[in-house]
């Protein structure tokens, strides 16, 4: 009985200490790389580093100051646990720019601190959204805002951080802009790699009169497991069968071999998949 408990106790244990692994890295990207080198990033963080900027002040002041009114946004649209582990993160952040921030830069390389800094930031902010929380308000606000307007949360995310970098092109100089743009860009990709996965899987289906035929050579040539579907044809009414499997994208070249030589004219949708749990995903041993 006491299982469930244990585990939960766990989850929360393993959420606080990633959420706080994933603030520490971004501190180091920002510390280390990007601000020393007068580099932007976007969202509330970008509003951070310009306001430390003109008032000659610590950065994880305002990090924290200007997170604050999100974090209780968070909590009202989004939940409770979702506002505790952004608050968490966006602590551990400000204390980690605070200490970081007399510490000589990792390099004074304009092109490597844009790189590398970019990269160590979305790792750190990869782990803090794969773990529940957020490290910057922008998306809340945005969020808020789609329900007020008729533009999606991405794009006023976009006119938000379009204004931040034209402001840092006046505040530093436009070459700063857009290197900065380059560091947001680079950041942007590794969340996508740390929240998915390097072994990126994909959802596929297939509809074909040798349907039968083609499940058992994936399972005997792949190894993968599949599922029949029952559909039906919109336009002739006649019954069919879909397969659905789960493969990595290191296998979908041999899984369209495998389709055309069982029939070339097979239809087969091919779709990412950010992550796969239970269910029978592991694959078998091909003999």
């Amino acid at each position: 009985m006491l299982r469930p408990q244990k585990n939960s106790i766990r989850k929360v244990f393993a959420r606080i200490i990633m959420v706080s692994l994933g603030a520490i890295i971004m501190a180091l990207g920002l510390e280390l790389f990007l601000v020393p080198n007068h580099i932007m990033d976007g969202g509330i963080v970008g509003v951070s580093i310009i306001t430390s900027h003109l008032l000659k002040l610590p950065l994880g002041i305002f990090i924290f100051i200007l997170n604050l009114p999100f974090i209780f946004l968070g909590y009202k649209q989004i939940g409770k646990t979702f506002a505790l582990s952004t608050g968490l993160g966006i602590t551990v952040l400000s204390f980690s720019t605070l200490a970081l921030h007399n510490i000589h830069p990792f390099t004074e390389d304009t092109l490597l601190a844009t790189v590398f800094g970019g990269m160590i930031l979305g790792v750190g902010v990869g782990i803090v959204i794969r773990y529940g929380g957020s490290l910057d308000g922008t998306e809340i606000l945005a969020i808020l805002a789609n329900s007020k307007t008729p533009f999606s949360v991405g794009e006023i995310i976009m006119f938000f951080n379009i204004i931040i970098f034209t402001v840092a092109g006046f505040i530093f100089n436009w070459e700063q802009a857009m290197y900065s743009i380059i560091a947001y860009y680079i950041a942007y990709k590794m969340i996508d790699i740390v929240i998915q996965g390097l072994e990126e899987s994909k959802s596929v289906y297939i509809i074909s009169d040798d349907i039968d035929e083609i499940g058992q050579t994936i399972m005997d040539r792949l190894g993968r497991g599949v599922t029949f579907l029952h559909g039906e044809g919109a336009y002739t009414g006649n019954d069919k069968k879909v397969i659905f499997t789960v493969i990595t994208r290191l296998e979908e070249s041999k899984l369209k071999t495998i389709v055309a030589e069982i029939d070339d004219n097979a239809f087969l949708a091919i779709g990412n998949i950010a992550e796969v749990k239970g269910g029978r995903f592991k694959k078998k041993d091909i003999h």
